[in-house]
């Protein structure tokens, strides 16, 4: 949270295969974890050229996830059915390209149905 990644951080290279792992693998749950879309979008901007601090940032979503294994997507029978939705964005955050995030979720009942998040140039 309140983590801002960039290009050229200072610090030192790390394997991109690795972080191409890791990175993948937190794409993957994104299809039932909508709580890290936004985390794993981020890290996957740094696929080409990764550095030793988007590594530990990509490592510490996936303690994470480990601390939470119990969350993900539930939808129960004979829940009420209130559609609620959630939005969000963040204004030029990224530091190398001015980029903004926008991001929306929406619920009906106990579960998730449609969430997106988007990266766009102001």
């Amino acid at each position: 949270m309140n983590e801002k990644l960039s290009k050229e951080d200072g610090s030192e290279h790390a394997y991109e295969r690795v972080y191409r792992q890791i990175v993948g693998s937190l794409l993957y749950l994104t299809a039932t974890r909508p709580d890290i879309m936004f985390a794993a979008s981020l890290l996957a901007r740094y696929m080409h050229g990764p550095t030793r601090k988007h590594m530990g940032t990509a490592k510490r979503v996936h303690r994470y996830i480990q601390g939470t294994l119990d969350y993900g997507i539930a939808y129960e029978k004979g829940k009420e059915a209130m559609l609620v939705g959630y939005c969000d964005s963040d204004w030029s955050g990224c530091e190398d390209d001015m980029r903004s995030t926008s991001s929306y979720a929406f619920h009906l009942g106990s579960g998730v149905f449609s969430w997106h998040q988007s990266s766009k140039a102001v």
